[in-house]
């Protein structure tokens, strides 16, 4: 990382993700098992590639307006109202470039220098690097087996404090696949609406999820104070064209627009007709590939049972698995190298996640079949062979 004084503070002191630091060191090796990236296993749907291609035969290749189409926002409100029970106005939808455009725009439009805001941790890395730009402090709060990988109540109320600005809530969560409960969402909004937080919904992976519903906050009236961040990413395998939406409260919906405006001017607009022939095409390829999400999950547990082991925690969404490396003393991050260097496996280590996911590995499982049974069966033979094969790394503790 460079020391140019010429930087800023923020810029020389923001975190890198661990995650790229491992997909970029992936690319000196061959013949690599890839299970370290959040990217689904399937390609975009045909009807929706097509459709992006009849826009531009078509001549969709101008600005939009910088909140969206207002077909596809229309259409935004339909899917919040069939999908996630959310009651909102299209003036109320703001399209972004990915959620993590979203996600920046939320943090920056909220937070004052100085304000603090409770993150999972574990939880994905551009969390805090974003509440970091946004001249703001992350604070952690522990997912752990000991709370069944839910916030706990009594821990958050001992982290706020008078700057604490806004609680961040991932449900279904990366990197552990959980989705939090209904009863246990409705404790959550009572905390923040009791100290008067933001609260942040982070619910890229709302669709994707194995016999247990989804629960978005703002569907539950508790409090008005609620960003609810979504993805086509995920949903419709559609992680490259770059489109995503929040919903707003609308009072802060022209405020929102004012911040998101200078950053990308608009939307692609190719991306938006795409993610319109989303919504207007047919949804059987959402249960199409979280039924084969499923499957993938239940080839890794039959993985791990074979070796003796088992999840962290048995996910009920999304498409990772939070495996215990069952290696105490040595951190995360250099397990991932040496299973890279040594048997050309990548995956995500827990420390991408947080200071909590020392000693875990987050494995997708959105990768081929193939590609699991290879890449599992031999970051779970590396993983029994310890310590005698891990004879690079320091030990620190």
């Amino acid at each position: 990382m460079t020391t140019d004084p010429s930087f800023s503070t923020i810029a020389l002191s923001a975190p890198r993700s661990g995650i790229r630091a491992i997909v970029e060191a992936s690319a000196n090796f061959s013949d690599v098992a890839h299970l370290e990236v959040g990217e689904p296993g399937f390609q975009t749907p045909e009807h929706i590639v097509e459709a992006a291609a009849q826009a531009l035969r078509d001549g969709w290749t101008k600005y939009s307006p910088a909140v969206g189409v207002p077909g596809l926002r229309e259409r935004i409100v339909e899917k919040l109202k069939r999908v996630n029970r959310i009651h909102a106005g299209a003036d109320q939808v703001l399209v972004t470039v990915g959620a993590a455009e979203g996600l920046y725009v939320s943090f920056t439009t909220i937070c004052n220098p100085g304000d603090e805001v409770l993150i999972p941790d574990p939880g994905w890395s551009n969390f805090a690097t974003m509440v970091h730009l946004a001249h703001s402090k992350p604070v952690g709060y522990s997912l752990s087996g000991e709370n069944d990988f839910l916030p706990s109540i009594e821990e958050l109320e001992s982290l706020v404090t008078a700057r604490t600005k806004a609680i961040l809530i991932n449900s279904p969560s990366n990197p552990i696949g959980r989705v939090i409960p209904e009863a246990h969402l409705r404790e959550l909004l009572e905390f923040a609406n009791r100290h008067d937080l933001w609260v942040i919904s982070d619910e890229c992976y709302d669709e994707i999820t194995f016999g247990v519903p989804s629960v978005s906050p703002a569907a539950l009236g508790i409090t008005d104070k609620i960003i609810s961040v979504f993805s086509f990413s995920k949903t419709y395998a559609m992680t490259g064209w770059r489109i995503g939406y929040i919903v707003v409260p609308k009072s802060t919906a022209p405020t929102f627009a004012r911040m998101h405006e200078p950053l990308i001017s608009s939307v692609s607009s190719v991306a938006q007709a795409a993610a319109i022939a989303a919504l207007d095409g047919p949804q059987d390829c959402i249960r199409e590939m979280r039924d084969e999400y499923a499957r993938r999950r239940d080839l890794c547990l039959s993985i791990l049972a074979e070796h003796g082991r088992s999840a962290a925690c048995v996910p009920d969404s999304a498409f990772y698995l939070w495996l215990d490396t069952g290696i105490p003393d040595v951190h995360s991050g250099d397990i991932a190298l040496e299973l890279l260097r040594e048997v050309s496996v990548a995956v995500a280590p827990g420390t991408a996640f947080g200071a909590n996911g020392d000693q875990f590995l987050r494995i997708s499982f959105a990768a081929d079949t193939a590609v699991i049974k290879t890449g599992l069966g031999r970051v779970l033979d590396y993983l029994s062979s310890s310590p005698s094969s891990l004879p690079h790394i320091a030990r620190h503790r």
